[in-house]
């Protein structure tokens, strides 16, 4: 539906709404100077009900929970009071015209309750009215209940004391080893650093297995260039220090790399020897 369309329509509904406000106006008036109004009172006296059940209408159209809920009794309840006096008024043709006090009904109980009824619409009105209006001005949409988390305004230090609460949030988020090492740029004397919502939290501590896309990739070494580095790196060593987990931790292999390169050097180191030697260390062994 076109802006041209709801506004055709609204303009409609005040209209059909406005006759029926004059047609309930009139009963509402003579059923008013029945119960001891006077003109003026009797002509304000349709605003008093009829006037109540539009607010309560608007009302439930911005409330929400109970206070819509109460806002719909109070419609309600007008809109039946309002209806049982213009039902009163069609029966009772004396009082067309008004003017005069009589009885609302020929049975006493029926017309106390009428006049009842009657007297205390305005009363009514003036409590349900002022808590629908209160109940309006203090209501909050929901989407303004929460109150956003704003960092503008927090300085470098601030950020980092709350960047593990905030991190906390994502538990499989994936830490970068070299984003961690990298050191933050000092600032300058120039101009003063101003503290935004973009500014990189402190780093945290992995609590889990570093994912292998996240891994610094370590090139593949072959099986001579092994060996040449553990030859170099056990040249000064004696034959005692020649071991699997010292080869191990000086050229940062796996155990059965480092097995088999100290097997490689004690055969060439035996190699190398002379044969007495040979035979001395085979005595030594023996012994």
């Amino acid at each position: 539906m076109n802006r041209t369309a709801k506004t055709l329509l609204v303009i409609a509904l005040v209209g059909v709404v406005g006759m029926a406000f004059r047609v309930s106006w009139n009963a509402l008036r003579d059923v008013a100077r029945t119960v001891g109004a006077d003109g003026t009172a009797s002509l304000l006296y349709p605003f008093v009900v009829d006037g109540l059940m539009a607010l309560a209408l608007v009302a439930t159209l911005v409330l929400t929970g109970r206070d819509r809920t109460f806002a719909l009794r109070v419609l309600a309840g007008y809109t039946l009071a309002s209806l049982v006096l213009n039902y009163v008024h069609g029966l009772v043709p004396a009082l067309h015209g008004g003017g005069h006090r009589m009885m609302l009904a020929d049975w006493a109980p029926a017309n106390w309750a009428l006049v009842l009824l009657a007297t205390s619409l305005p009363v009514g009105s003036i409590f349900f009215g002022s808590d629908l209006v209160a109940k309006v001005l203090h209501h909050r949409p929901a989407n303004q209940d929460e109150t956003p988390v704003m960092l503008t305004n927090q300085s470098v230090s601030d950020l980092r004391e709350s960047a593990p609460a905030l991190l906390s949030v994502v538990p499989d988020l994936p830490v970068i080893e070299s984003a961690r090492q990298q050191p933050a740029p000092a600032p300058t004397d120039t101009a003063p650093v101003k503290a935004v919502a973009a500014a990189v939290p402190a780093p945290r501590r992995a609590t889990g297995r570093v994912p292998q896309s996240a891994r610094t990739p370590r090139p593949t070494r072959t099986p001579s260039e092994l060996l040449a580095e553990a030859q170099t790196a056990a040249a000064g060593w004696p034959d005692a220090k020649v071991t699997a987990e010292a080869i191990r931790k000086a050229v940062h292999t796996s155990a059965a790399n480092a097995r088999a390169l100290r097997d490689a050097i004690k055969a060439e180191r035996r190699a190398e020897r002379p044969d007495s030697d040979d035979g001395r260390e085979a005595t030594g062994d023996g012994s």
